[in-house]
């Protein structure tokens, strides 16, 4: 089960892009026409997932794992993620623990039960004034992006279990033997239970759940709580942790959510730029109930909000501390070496880019500056071809250079016959100097509109029509052909006067040599009759062969 938890569907890969842009990382490398998680820079925040518009990503599924492990017998008890009332409207602790064990499980409590020992345990960080400023441990993507790439702040990073951990220490301490499975909104919880082995066995998300009890027919009906509401169910909500916490005079209380303020907030910390301070910082813009796992259909950022803040209790819940509620964080970065200006100088020549002033940061390729986008070409994580200017650039010199020097006269208007575009081709048949004269004015101005008004009628190609042109004294081959999605008329005209003109000749050189010919048979016909007289012979014969020696110079 290792690795791999969102995986790619290769065939639904559109080449948008769009995943990069979304990584906050750029964990993601592209080759062959589509994308890939590089597994080892990955923080599994999901945002990847989240914002594909092809599906081309899924979160691995591990059901199946619990699935074998029910029929195996085994003790299987949930942790449930308090941001669960926001993906399951109406849905209490209760009515949760009664659909699970339709799934089979022996019993299912709340990982906010676990979360009431986290907050307890920072509070204590803070009043023995351990460090000067204290970073939340909960979210695991924001524990990697340290780990990852500020090792500089690992100091700042409490070194306190998730909520999921504690919880499910708790229940193995109650039940030795238990299989403990971590269900909620978090792609990351996947890949921090195979980081710290022991705790859980398997972590599902809301969408696996919703999966797995559609497919058994099994229902979450509202049912009220037995037991009493804690504040920690307030975790799951930007904000949620501190609202649960004793502050302590002269801490400041900062809440963080959202990558992009995440990664800031962490660069002020390393820069000294923070004091006094505990920060809660969720990855997730929205916290946990903005989490990638919550389905789509359900997140109402505000009602999910009200529906998690309406379901917490206002004390404690009454927990037993695991014996241990430590954790450590490590330096885990791949200690790749960056590109030097040389290496970075000879793909910006590559890319087109020898220019600054070309490289325009538009983002189009997914990362934040051409100079990412070059030091990710330089470490194989992206394609030259990735820069959306440099296409266009590159595709409009093609098509300028095989319009400008084509022998043949193009023409590009609109639906209304209204000149667009025109080659010099183009301008010199129809006597004009330069194509500014006429852009922008109808084709009529110049030439018959009747084949291009067949070509939009019909929507098929009109191929090579001749027409004489009176206007110019010339015969001019034309083709034309109507392009529907983007509402183009192309008209591709062809010099013929000269290869008429020729043809025309040769017409009338044969016509008189048919005449000649006529001519001449006419008076050998006139000898042979008056020889055939006097010889008594007929001319039968003779008038048959020369009969035909005339059709032949007719048919040539």
């Amino acid at each position: 089960m290792e690795g791999n938890f969102i995986q790619f569907n290769r065939n639904n890969c559109q080449n948008c892009y769009k995943c990069i842009r979304a990584c906050p990382v750029k964990s993601i490398s592209f080759r062959d026409n589509h994308a890939e998680i590089i597994q080892q820079d990955c923080i599994q925040c999901g945002g990847c997932f989240k914002v594909c518009p092809q599906n081309a990503k899924t979160i691995r599924n591990d059901y199946d794992v619990v699935k074998k492990r029910i029929k195996e017998g085994k003790r299987v008890i949930a942790s449930v993620a308090p941001s669960f009332v926001a993906n399951y409207k109406g849905a209490t602790i209760e009515s949760m623990r009664k659909a699970l064990k339709q799934l089979g499980f022996f019993d299912a409590q709340e990982t906010a039960r676990g979360a009431t020992v986290v907050k307890t345990e920072y509070e204590k960080i803070l009043k023995e004034k351990q460090t000067n400023v204290l970073i939340s441990s909960c979210c695991h993507s924001l524990n990697s992006l340290i780990e990852k790439y500020y090792p500089t702040a690992l100091p700042y990073l409490a070194k306190v279990v998730t909520p999921m951990q504690a919880h499910c220490r708790m229940i193995r301490e109650e039940y030795p033997d238990a299989f403990t499975v971590f269900i909620g909104p978090c792609i990351s919880k996947k890949s921090e239970i195979e980081q710290y082995p022991g705790d859980v066995d398997v972590v599902l998300t809301y969408i696996e759940l919703s999966k797995w009890m559609r497919e058994e027919g099994v229902v979450i009906q509202q049912q009220a709580d037995s037991e009493p509401a804690g504040k920690a169910r307030l975790f799951p909500t930007s904000g949620g942790i501190i609202k649960t916490m004793q502050h302590e005079d002269g801490i400041h209380y900062i809440s963080i959510d959202g990558h992009y303020n995440c990664i800031n907030a962490i660069k002020d910390i390393i820069a000294g730029k923070l004091k006094n301070c505990f920060v809660e910082m969720s990855f997730c813009t929205e916290s946990c109930i903005g989490g990638p796992a919550m389905e789509t259909a359900a997140i109402k950022p505000i009602s999910d909000y009200i529906a998690v803040v309406d379901y917490a209790g206002t004390k404690d819940f009454d927990v037993k501390f695991p014996q241990s509620t430590k954790k450590s964080h490590t330096y885990m970065g791949s200690g790749k070496r960056k590109p030097s200006k040389v290496e970075i100088d000879r793909i910006f020549d590559q890319m087109g880019k020898t220019d600054p002033e070309k490289r325009l940061n538009c983002g189009g390729c997914g990362y934040n500056s051409c100079y990412d986008k070059a030091v990710a070409v330089w470490n194989g994580k992206a394609e030259i071809n990735m820069c959306l200017p440099y296409l266009i650039e590159k595709s409009q010199s093609f098509s300028d250079n095989v319009i400008e020097h084509t022998p043949n006269g193009i023409i590009v208007m609109d639906e209304d016959f209204v000149i667009q575009q025109i080659n010099q081709a183009a301008c010199d048949i129809v006597n004009m100097p330069f194509a500014k004269a006429i852009l922008g004015l109808p084709v009529d101005r110049i030439l018959d509109t009747a084949i291009c008004e067949e070509a939009v009628d019909s929507e098929k190609v009109i191929k090579d029509r001749v027409t004489y042109m009176s206007d110019y004294d010339k015969y001019l081959a034309q083709t034309a052909f109507y392009d529907k999605e983007y509402k183009v008329v192309t008209l591709i005209i062809r010099d013929i006067t000269e290869e008429s003109t020729a043809k025309a000749r040769k017409a009338a050189t044969n016509a008189k040599a048919v005449e000649i010919t006529g001519k001449v048979i006419d008076n050998q016909m006139r000898v042979v009759q008056e020889i055939a007289s006097l010889l008594g012979e007929t001319v039968a014969e003779t008038q048959i062969a020369l009969s035909k020696m005339e059709e032949t110079l007719k048919d040539e």
